[in-house]
């Protein structure tokens, strides 16, 4: 079972920064997931600084293998009070899920979460922590299993309060409105991913608001349990050349999207599978070659230019359309990646003519799957061959 998980956010109108602070981490080793999501007080760089620090202390709180209870109690004891507004300086949402699906959501001050199965709403028993600091604090704990299929929606009270004051919502959209937006959209489409679906809720909760503008902070983090979307990148060729065909064949085998990175790797492949490339003309100097294609394979480019340029994509968060375009949406459509590196040298990779920003194969693979796993939260693994 794999957990897609996405956060969509929009900025209050007329600020430069975002009011709330969402912070994910997956932890391959332990097959674990980690979500924060905090309201700071208020909106721009001082709600920004509030909710990132609250965010982020938790994580590490719970990244130094103390109690998910134990740290969210002690940082709802820890917040200050504004002296102007007589409440807290942020409010947070947390997440702790292992891969069999136990879980454990802790909330204070923000809106609950939904957990959906079955197309029905899930009503969890919670335990209530009152703060020891500050009596109006209450913290609510869920200990809950996640099966396939469930979902689970996180957001601030900027989307529950959308809308406020208009003749609509006079209340504002409220709990039973976001339960009605989401429902509508999982009936539409039970397919939708966390992506659309936290786009979605996000896009709806500033459509309440006069002249689309919104009045706060509006954050959705959506949580999808589903099975995972597998895929492969196979790079360079292996150390031992006499292994050639065992690894052309764990690529054939493969149960998922494939990928090859490198002229000298789709050869390789071509030669040991008996499968012919077709290689078009190459694009303009100044560009990156163009894709070539393989029966059998969803994605062939070239090798080290190509990455790097991926890993620029992936850190600027836009890409073109280009052949490192096309290994961008290959891997954000995927969830679990493998890459299978070759650990023989190539000495096309030291031509001097080369941009001297282009870094050997196993590096880039390295920065690759680094931003993949931190930004994207997808699960990665590096095989070398």
């Amino acid at each position: 079972m794999f957990l897609d998980i996405c956060c969509t956010q929009e900025k209050k109108y007329n600020q430069n920064t975002y009011g709330d602070y969402f912070v994910s981490r997956r932890y391959p080793e332990t097959d674990r997931l980690l979500a924060v999501l905090s309201d700071g007080l208020g909106s721009g760089v001082k709600a920004n600084i509030l909710a990132s620090m609250t965010a982020t202390m938790l994580l590490k709180f719970i990244e130094a293998d103390s109690d998910v209870s134990k740290a969210c109690e002690i940082m709802m004891n820890s917040l200050p009070v504004c002296q102007k507004r007589k409440i807290s300086y942020s409010t947070f949402s947390v997440m702790d899920c292992s891969s069999d699906g136990t879980t454990k959501i802790v909330e204070e001050g923000n809106p609950q979460f939904l957990w959906i199965r079955n197309n029905e709403l899930m009503e969890p028993e919670c335990e209530i922590i009152t703060s020891e600091a500050f009596k109006n604090r209450k913290m609510h704990v869920y200990k809950i299993k996640l099966k396939e299929g469930d979902r689970l929606l996180f957001c601030s009270d900027g989307v529950t309060q959308s809308g406020l004051g208009t003749d609509k919502f006079k209340l504002g959209l409220r709990r039973k409105g976001l339960i009605d937006a989401v429902f509508q959209q999982l009936n539409e489409n039970k397919y939708i991913t966390s992506k659309e679906l936290s786009e979605y809720i996000v896009h709806f909760a500033r459509s309440l608001e006069p002249d689309r503008k919104a009045k706060d902070d509006i954050s959705c983090v959506c949580v999808h349990c589903r099975t995972p979307r597998k895929s492969m990148l196979f790079t360079g060729p292996p150390f031992h050349m006499e292994k050639d065909n065992y690894w052309a064949n764990v690529f054939k085998d493969f149960d998922g999207k494939k990928a090859i990175s490198g002229g000298t790797t789709a050869n390789l492949i071509s030669r040991e599978l008996n499968i012919p490339i077709d290689t078009p003309v190459l694009a303009n100097a100044g560009r990156l070659p163009s894709v070539s294609y393989m029966e059998g394979v969803d994605l062939v480019t070239e090798g080290i230019l190509t990455l790097t340029r991926t890993y620029e994509y992936l850190e600027d968060g836009k890409s073109q359309n280009d052949a490192a375009g096309e290994l961008v949406k290959f891997f954000l459509e995927s969830d679990c990646i493998l890459f299978m590196v070759g650990a023989k040298l190539n000495q096309a990779h030291y031509d001097p003519n080369l941009p001297i920003e282009i870094e050997i194969r196993k590096n880039i693979i390295k920065k690759i799957a680094k931003v993949l796993q931190d930004k994207y939260i997808k699960k990665v693994t590096i095989q070398f061959m």
